[in-house]
């Protein structure tokens, strides 16, 4: 179970007393960046890993309701954003950070119906589709503005 802990804190992040979503977001932004600049394949693998993974640590941890200290599902959400980026730039990681935070804070329209959902199924359905709604709104700024992102 302490395994199952560890990734259901997101490595740690979710310990951290003040503002864990947000931090664990910051550095899934970092290790994000990394691995969209080695291939977006990989960052692809990373937030299926990381989706997949929650779902199973918050079951084997036996987590209740939607405790701060989880935040895999922050992981997830914030790769699957980072996957709307074409390159890795200051300006596209700083928007794809905020952008799915504001999404994940906000809660609107389906985002809000799957934080609704109980379960290991509700943590972690709202940051995945608070990620793909991020991610489709990037793409279709860098097809409206393909200079807007450096």
């Amino acid at each position: 179970m302490a395994f199952a802990r560890l990734i259901a804190s997101g490595f740690g992040t979710g310990r951290v007393p003040v503002a864990a979503g947000t931090v664990a977001s910051v550095v899934a932004t970092l290790a994000g960046a990394a691995l969209l600049a080695a291939s977006p394949v990989w960052l692809a693998t990373a937030a299926l890993v990381a989706t997949l993974g929650g779902l199973w640590a918050i079951r084997h941890a036996q987590v209740e309701g939607d405790p701060g200290w989880v935040t895999i599902d922050e992981f997830a959400g914030q790769f699957l954003t980072l996957l709307g980026l074409t390159h890795v730039s200051p300006a596209g990681l700083l928007t794809a950070f905020v952008l799915f935070r504001v999404l994940d804070i906000t809660k609107l329209g389906p985002v809000g119906w799957a934080d609704r959902q109980h379960g290991a199924f509700g943590i972690m359905a709202d940051d995945v589709i608070a990620g793909l709604i991020g991610a489709a709104i990037l793409i279709g700024a860098q097809v409206a503005w393909p200079t807007l992102l450096g």
